[in-house]
């Protein structure tokens, strides 16, 4: 069987000082699994989700080339609408003592538009906010921070060409000084709240 990742990562930090643009393929590398993978512009796996045979499942894990979660991300189902927690994990181990972020879907009644809130921060005096928008039954949203400037947008890809590809490939770009890894935590929410992971 092929090697499916590099021994050595292709990055040092999820923070850049550019524009980056992301392939997201909605498949799992796993032999009949669930969940997506993750490319850079240069076509290298920078992240992965493998639920192997379990689709919409209630936790989930990011994980960069080599396999290291870097956050899982947990359904709570105590509220009407339910909420999703994020923590993130760092040297080989989880900081439980609050979630790093909160996912929590609005409806509005009568309207197409999907709107989910993100309240990020374990100190909820200095929490920052995130708005993710989108539209019902559309593949394409975006991740607008708390002063409304975009911090991350999605949308099916499209090829030099004109070509569009199927609703399984996404095109995510992320602007600069925004932490990749955290806007893909995001991507991973609204997808399972879509029900499409």
């Amino acid at each position: 069987m092929a090697k499916v990742y590099p021994q050595t990562p292709t990055f040092a930090s999820s923070l850049t000082s550019k524009r980056e643009t992301f392939t997201i393929w909605m498949k799992s590398l796993m032999f009949q699994g669930n969940g997506c993978t993750v490319f850079d512009s240069n076509g290298e796996i920078v992240y992965r989700i493998d639920n192997y045979n379990e689709k919409c499942c209630d936790e989930v894990h990011l994980m960069n080339l080599r396999g290291k979660v870097l956050f899982s991300i947990r359904q709570k189902k105590l509220q009407v609408f339910g909420r999703w927690e994020g923590y993130k994990w760092g040297d080989s181990r989880m900081k439980k003592e609050r979630p790093l972020f909160q996912v929590r879907k609005y409806c509005r009644l009568l309207s197409k538009e999907i709107i989910c809130r993100v309240i990020l921060g374990r100190d909820k005096a200095k929490a920052r906010c995130y708005r993710i928008v989108g539209l019902a039954g559309k593949s394409a949203f975006k991740i607008i921070d708390d002063d409304g400037a975009l911090a991350a947008e999605v949308k099916q890809k499209q090829l030099s060409s004109g070509v569009l590809l199927g609703n399984d490939v996404l095109t995510l770009v992320v602007e600069p000084q925004t932490d990749h890894s955290l806007m893909m935590a995001l991507v991973t929410v609204y997808e399972l709240i879509m029900r499409k992971l």
